[in-house]
């Protein structure tokens, strides 16, 4: 019953479209008539600029991070990395914004946060320099991914295996259309790194 109740709290959580709010209230913009159409962090960077994108990216991983925090912050034996997938869900798929919301990426990395932060900060500084070296956003999330899940095999954590597996198996299919495009190198380079 449990799971189904911090499920549900997780995904509505995950379901606050960071991205349309910081446009709206913020820029009287709706980024998803902008850019690539998309409610996550990078269309805002693209579209608004570089603080509506931190804005987002800090309030898209937060989700992440309470929704997994909620079994501790109650004192249940509700596995967090579960329930933080529920949130990882509802940003992708909100219902506040007609289930077409962000592609995972800042939600899952908020998941693990709140269960490794050791972890997080390796993902963050691969992601980084993969960014640096690449320019490319989308392969940074995917690749940050795959450190993810070697780093969590070296931490010897099973439940990191598992969910950071699952995790970046669904950045990778959420970012398919991003992979053709670099295939044919029609992806957006980023130019403000």
């Amino acid at each position: 019953m449990m799971y189904i109740i911090f499920g549900l709290i997780a995904y509505l959580l995950g379901s606050i479209p960071s991205a349309l709010l910081v446009g709206k209230i913020g820029y009287n913009l709706d980024v998803r008539e902008h850019g690539s159409g998309n409610l996550g962090a990078t269309n805002t960077f693209r579209t608004l600029g570089v603080k509506a994108g931190l804005i987002v990216t800090i309030a898209d991983i937060l989700k992440g991070t309470l929704a997994a925090a909620l079994p501790v912050l109650f004192a249940t034996s509700a596995e967090p990395l579960i329930i933080g997938i529920f949130a990882v869900l509802g940003h992708t798929y909100p219902i506040f914004a007609k289930f077409k919301g962000g592609k995972a990426v800042a939600t899952s990395g908020g998941v693990v946060l709140a269960v490794s932060p050791l972890l997080f900060a390796i993902m963050i500084f691969s992601f980084l320099i993969i960014l640096k070296i690449s320019k490319y956003v989308s392969l940074s999330s995917m690749i940050t991914g795959i450190v993810a899940v070697i780093s969590s095999v070296f931490l010897q954590h099973i439940g990191l295996i598992i969910i950071t597996s699952v995790l970046t198996l669904f950045v990778i299919y959420r970012h398919w259309t991003n992979i053709k495009r670099i295939i044919n190198k029609t992806e957006p380079k980023i130019t403000w790194m």
